[in-house]
C-alpha cells in the first residue's frame, strides 16, 4: 500500500497563463532592479557615500526588490492560476 492516497483528478499547466505570469515578471523585474541599482547610486551621491557603501546600498535596494517580485509572482498566480484540475 502506497502512504499517500491516490489522487483521482490530473493537474494540467496552464500555458498561457504561465507564460502572461514570467513575461510581465520580466518587463517588471528590468523596472524594480534597475531602479534598485540606479537608486542606489544616486542616493550614495546624495549623502556622499564611498563605494563600498554605494555598492551595500545597491545590494539591499537590490534584496528589496527581489521580495517585491516574489510579492508579484505570488499575487499574479492566484489571479492567473498556472494549474488547473483535469
Amino acid at each position: 500500500m502506497s502512504p499517500q492516497p491516490a489522487s483521482t483528478s490530473s493537474r494540467q499547466i496552464v500555458w498561457p497563463s504561465v507564460i502572461t505570469v514570467i513575461s510581465a515578471a520580466i518587463l517588471i523585474g528590468a523596472e524594480v532592479f534597475g531602479a534598485a541599482f540606479a537608486g542606489g547610486w544616486a542616493l550614495a551621491i546624495l549623502f556622499g557615500l564611498d563605494d563600498t557603501s554605494a555598492h551595500i546600498l545597491q545590494a539591499v535596494l537590490f534584496g528589496i526588490g527581489v521580495m517585491i517580485m516574489v510579492a508579484f509572482i505570488r499575487g499574479a498566480q492566484r489571479i492567473e492560476p498556472f494549474f488547473k484540475r483535469a
